[in-house]
């Protein structure tokens, strides 16, 4: 009888061990995306605070292409609010308004040789890099924290607090996904 006891203690104790190991592993996976995220929005940021420089200096060139710099100047605002899924589209958003304004820039060669236009452009090239490697990070996360989440048995303990699967940084634009065409 005391065997039986002493088995069944043992076994409950495992499971609470089980339980407790699978939850902080859930919790610092959270916090690791949630700081691969912090991390991409930095750079964002920094992007963001980059666009005014260049969409000054683009107008001084280019005064009937308001539409393509309102709606760069828009994203940018709206990239700024919101939760994860909102960043994540107003970003992509973005990328394909900062493509709209590189196309006007072609229109004007004075621009292209214009120094501060192409320091900004040089910064944005870095800052561009930047984000491409912290969403590789990011996605590397959340790649870790939905393995957790989804494979048996740690979907149940997920589950059982409410642990969901976060969205991957992904590409949705038709515009960044066609090959580019290079012309020497």
């Amino acid at each position: 009888m005391f065997m039986t006891y002493a088995i069944i203690g043992v076994a409950i104790a495992l499971l609470i061990l089980f339980i407790w190991w699978t939850y902080n592993s859930l919790v610092q996976l959270r916090n690791k995306v949630k700081e691969a995220f912090s991390t991409m929005d930095v750079y964002l940021k920094k992007r963001y605070d980059l666009i005014p420089n260049l969409v000054d200096i683009v107008k001084g060139y280019a005064k009937h292409e308001t539409d393509t710099l309102q709606e760069v100047t828009k994203m940018r605002v709206n990239a700024q609010k919101g939760d994860l899924d909102t960043a994540i589209n107003s970003e992509v958003k973005i990328g394909d308004a900062l493509q709209s304004l590189l196309v006007v820039v072609e229109k004007y060669p004075d621009l292209k040789a214009n120094t501060n236009f192409l320091d900004l452009q040089e910064r944005l090239s870095k800052m561009e890099e930047e984000i491409a490697f912290s969403r590789r990070y990011y996605n590397g996360s959340v790649r870790e924290f939905n393995n957790k989440c989804q494979m048996f048995p740690l979907n149940l303990i997920a589950g059982m607090f409410g642990f969901k699967p976060l969205p991957m940084y992904q590409v949705d634009s038709e515009q960044e996904r066609k090959v580019v065409d290079v012309k020497l």
